[in-house]
């Protein structure tokens, strides 16, 4: 089984309130130097068959038209690797 892993980000030039709300809580919880916070979407779609040009092309339609509103998001899709596991998440 196969992740695909879609990430939606509002496009730069879109204003971002959660963004701001969240870069101006950080110095009062004790976290400077953050310059800038975006915030978006992840999407980790689990594909039963192997992930070919075909079905990859299938999901990049998929995200352009149900996940991303492509009018003011931007998207990217990859294929994750089954072993990966982020920084920082809980076991």
């Amino acid at each position: 089984m196969a992740r695909v892993v879609v990430d939606v980000m509002l496009k730069p030039e879109i204003l971002d309130p959660q963004g701001q709300a969240v870069q101006r809580a950080l110095p009062r919880l004790g976290f400077e130097g953050i310059e800038g916070v975006r915030q978006g979407k992840r999407f980790e779609l689990e594909v039963a068959d192997p992930v070919t040009e075909e079905a990859l092309a299938r999901i990049h339609e998929l995200a352009g038209t149900f996940l991303a509103n492509t009018v003011i998001e931007n998207y990217t899709v990859r294929v994750e690797e089954p072993a990966r596991r982020e920084e920082g998440a809980a076991a």
